[in-house]
């Protein structure tokens, strides 16, 4: 897992030998991916040339199951470890899963927040490093609404992200992918970056270009990409793994976008034609 930084004319590729556990989050990573986080801290650190503000980066995919979560929840993790103030904030009201693989209590979270129905010191909830007073704050996604770009696009929530800045160093923001939906599109015009995930031997060529397009259309600030490599030699590119026809994210937004949802499978065959 490497942070690969964009070139702002050709965008470059190259591969790191480090693997990746999807699984493996805070003091559960091995070695490898430990070092591999804080190189990609390091990359962070050095994006801004002004470390003395708040910088808040939002953390995507082209597709889901690239590993953004995951990344996002060990990018708070490793930074906190560097002595930084952090929050890190799930804005995928779709499908969130942070909550989920911090094992934290569910409740009410930044969809509350953006509703108005709570208070900012209602929704925080504390991820301590084991034996060690270091750890993150974190806004889980909270009630599933039925219009979460609309809340993501809000005055409500710029406000809310500059009285976030006042009491932290960085600020993470777990978002839905680029091609499901324009939630992390609408996000990045409140952010100072944008970090892509990729994972290998899964995310199509022509699908990672279509997403660095319409970030680049937003005029999003993309600081640079994540690869993350297959921790098996078996790989997911073929049927696409948790993205597919059968995925939650296909039923969602097949049942809400009709025909205007593409799954990766629809690309296919198209390109076999």
């Amino acid at each position: 897992m490497s942070l690969i930084r964009k070139n702002t004319k050709n965008s470059s590729s190259s591969k790191s030998g480090n693997t990746l556990d999807g699984t493996a989050i805070c003091e559960k990573m091995n070695f490898a991916a430990s070092e591999a986080y804080k190189r990609l801290r390091t990359n962070i650190l050095f994006s801004f040339a002004d470390n003395t503000t708040c910088r808040v980066v939002g953390i995507t995919s082209a597709l889901r199951g690239e590993g953004k979560s995951v990344t996002a929840i060990n990018t708070a993790y490793t930074m906190a470890l560097n002595g930084k103030k952090v929050l890190l904030i799930d804005a995928d009201m779709r499908i969130p899963s942070i909550s989920k693989k911090l094992d934290l209590n569910k409740g009410n979270g930044l969809s509350n927040l953006l509703v108005g129905l709570d208070k900012v010191t209602e929704t925080f909830q504390r991820y301590n490093c084991s034996n060690s007073d270091i750890g993150f704050d974190i806004i889980p996604a909270g009630d599933l609404p039925p219009n979460p770009a609309e809340l993501l696009g809000s005055k409500r929530m710029s406000s809310l992200l500059n009285s976030l800045k006042q009491h932290y160093d960085y600020i993470f923001i777990d978002l839905p992918p680029i091609c499901a939906v324009s939630d992390a599109l609408i996000v990045s015009k409140v952010t100072d970056g944008m970090i892509v995930v990729v994972r290998q031997d899964y995310c199509r060529t022509d699908t990672l270009k279509d997403t660095v397009n319409q970030l680049e259309f937003v005029e999003a600030n993309i600081i640079g990409f994540v690869y993350n490599g297959a921790s098996d030699g078996s790989g997911a590119y073929g049927k696409y793994g948790k993205y597919g026809k059968n995925s939650k994210y296909s039923k969602y937004y097949s049942k809400y976008y009709g025909s205007d949802y593409k799954t990766p499978e629809s690309y296919e065959k198209k390109e076999s034609k």
